[in-house]
Formats: structure tokens, sequence, C-alpha cells
């Protein structure tokens, strides 16, 4: 099989804080292990030597990604690759590429990875528009976007069972049936933030350190984390550590979003709050992490799927969670909480109860075992087959 990998990325300057590249980069060599033959198209190489790359323009903004596709630029790779299946990780793009392989006499599967959800649906089941892509009232376009490319899709995969009940209720409301196109293929996680709990154990007679890695944009929920951060400094029990992912951001992109430095400042103001960063290096990644007691999940409404999440899993360590989408599908109802207060309680237990602790280190360990990339590339190739 000859496979097309079209990866927009949006964090160019930073790749270890872009998801979509990190899952490409584990993903296509053990994809190539499984004896596909793979090409990325994207602004920078991921994979390893095996893989062919095309390199493609930087899209400048997460609005010219799903709105400014090359036809002709696509027409050209199309031929020039001649796959057999052409995966979009920008869904919106999808017309564009179907278009394009209409034009090059192509009969490529398309399948479409929903990397990225648009919206997200409440427990009342009302549909809400993920405020980080409504600039300008562009939402409902999006959205529309979103639901042109379903439509365009051979294939259409998501990562959870959470984001297939939220896809497949967007595509109904636009008369979009999906029949039997949906597929769910989780990402893979980074064999390299992997550690056995069990070999290891907490430092002794030090504060416990829960660890804050997601990305600090208000849409995340940074807010309602900063408000948490406050209560579980005044606990006494708790230090935190604040993963800076982005550092220095590119101006078009502070310009349609402030809020990660704006967030980033308020955490750094508070007592027991260490503002950290990779400085985009995974070994001082894994340090970071290793150092840490416990995780904490992010507060955003919205998520389908959370990569930092599995990186604090897989090292072992238990995250706590808001009752939020796939978290709640994810992780062990004993660590979600609902109020401020609960959080609160269940840091200070994983903090002072050993048992309790170990018990849940084993829990999110194991959690993880299904995403290795050889399982993960063997799932997907039985997906777009």
């Amino acid at each position: 099989m000859r496979l097309l990998y079209l990866l927009n990325i949006s964090n160019p300057d930073r790749l270890s804080a872009d998801s979509g590249w990190i899952f490409a980069d584990l993903l296509a060599p053990a994809l190539v292990d499984a004896g596909a033959e793979v090409t990325v198209a994207a602004p920078a190489p991921a994979g390893d030597a095996r893989c062919g790359f095309h390199r493609t323009k930087v899209p400048g903004t997460k609005y010219r990604a799903r709105f400014s596709a090359d036809i002709d630029e696509l027409v050209a790779l199309i031929r020039a690759e001649e796959p057999d299946v052409v995966v979009a990780n920008q869904i919106e793009e999808a017309p564009a590429i179907r278009t394009a392989l209409l034009e090059a006499g192509s009969n490529a599967l398309l399948a479409g990875y929903c990397h990225y959800l648009p919206f997200s649906f409440t427990g009342g089941g009302q549909l809400q528009l993920d405020p980080s892509l409504n600039d300008a009232a562009l939402g409902r376009s999006v959205l529309l976007a979103f639901a042109a490319g379903l439509a365009a899709c051979d294939r259409v995969l998501v990562h959870s069972p959470t984001a297939a009940s939220w896809v497949s209720a967007a595509a109904a409301r636009t008369t979009l049936d999906l029949g039997g196109k949906l597929r769910v293929v989780p990402a893979p996680r980074d064999e390299r933030l992997v550690r056995d709990p069990a070999t290891t154990r907490p430092a002794s007679g030090t504060a416990a350190i829960g660890v804050y890695n997601h990305r600090l944009y208000a849409h995340y929920g940074t807010g309602q984390f900063v408000d948490l951060a406050r209560d579980l400094a005044a606990s006494g029990t708790v230090r935190l550590r604040v993963m800076d992912l982005f550092g220095q951001r590119r101006a078009e992109r502070k310009g349609l979003d402030d809020s990660p430095e704006k967030m980033r400042d308020q955490l750094a103001s508070l007592p027991h709050v260490q503002v950290v960063s990779d400085r985009g290096d995974r070994v001082r990644y894994k340090d970071l992490l290793a150092g840490a007691h416990f995780g904490i999940a992010p507060f955003r409404p919205g998520c389908p799927w959370s990569m930092s999440v599995i990186d604090c899993q897989g090292m072992g360590l238990p995250v706590i969670s808001p009752r939020l989408g796939w978290l709640a599908e994810h992780i062990d109802p004993e660590l979600c909480f609902t109020t401020p207060a609960e959080a609160v309680a269940l840091a200070e237990r994983l903090a002072t109860d050993a048992e309790f602790h170990a018990v849940h280190a084993k829990r999110a360990h194991a959690s993880t075992a299904d995403f290795t990339p050889a399982l993960i590339a063997t799932r997907y190739l039985e997906a777009v087959s």
C-alpha cells in the first residue's frame, strides 16, 4: 500500500508541542514496519529515513490551514506519488483533495483523520462551537467546512468512542449519514515516555508535585486550572509544575490568541507553582514528568483525546480529571472530579496515601498498553483497507 499522509503543522517553531506532528512522527515508521510505503507532505519531515517527504508551506494561521488548500500542488503531488490511500489530517481540506484526486485521475481512497474537532456537545446534547475557531464568527463556517470534509471522505478516522459519537451527531445535523465510513483509531503513545511504575517510587520527604502539561490556551479551560492551582497551593500538600510548551510563538499566532502568554504569567505569579519549559527536548520533557507525582487533565470541554494525558499515564502518573468528554471515558472514575474541593481531595490523597497512589499508577500505565505505535499502525491500515 502506498500511503500519502497530508499533515498540517500549526507549531513549526516548536514541533514537540504539535500533537499532529508527533503522532505522524511516531506512526509513519510503524506503518512502514507494517508494510506500507509512506510519504509525508508537511512543512517539516516526520517519520524516519524510510519515509518519503514533500515539503509544503506553513499555512500561517489555523484558518488558512482550513480554507487555503492549493489544488494545483495537490494534483502534482498525487500524480508524482500515485498513492493508494491519501490521509487528510486537516479534515476541512478533504473536498479540495477529492477535487485534486479527480483532476489527477486517481482512484485512491481518501481518509480524513479528525485530529481536532471544531465543536463539542454538552451532556444535554447541545452542540457548542469551539471558541478557538470562532474568531470573527468563523466558527459556523469552520463547522460547515468540517461537515463538507466528512462528506468528501471514504473513511473518517477518530481518536475515541467519544469523538465518534460527537462526529456522528454533528454529521447528522447536516443530513450526512457516515454509514460504514467511521473508524476509531487512537493516537499512538510515545515509547520514549513509557516507564513501569513498579520499578519506581515517588520521592519521599518532599512535597508531591502535580504536573500540568497542556497547552495554556484559554479555550483549554486554563482559567479554571488557575483557580484550582490557587486552591492546591493553599492546601500546602502539593506543589505544581506547569509546562510552558510553546515558548516564544510567532506574531501571527499571538495576534489571533495571546491567552497562553497571559495564562503563563498568571500561573507564574502563584506561590508553589513552577512554570518550566522542556525547550523542545523530549528527554528533558520526560525528566520533568518523571519528577512528578501525578498529572492534572485539562478543563477543555471539547476533548476527544489528550496526548499529554497519555504521556503522563505512560510514565505511570495517575491523572486527576474533570468529568468531561473523552477524559471521563478514559480516566479511572475514582480520579474524576466535579468540584474544585473534590480535585483538591484527590490530589492530597495521591500525595499522602502511598497505596492509593500505587494502585492508580499501575492502572494509568496499563491504560496505554494498547496504544503502542505497532498496534495503532495495524489498526490504521485495517481502517483504510
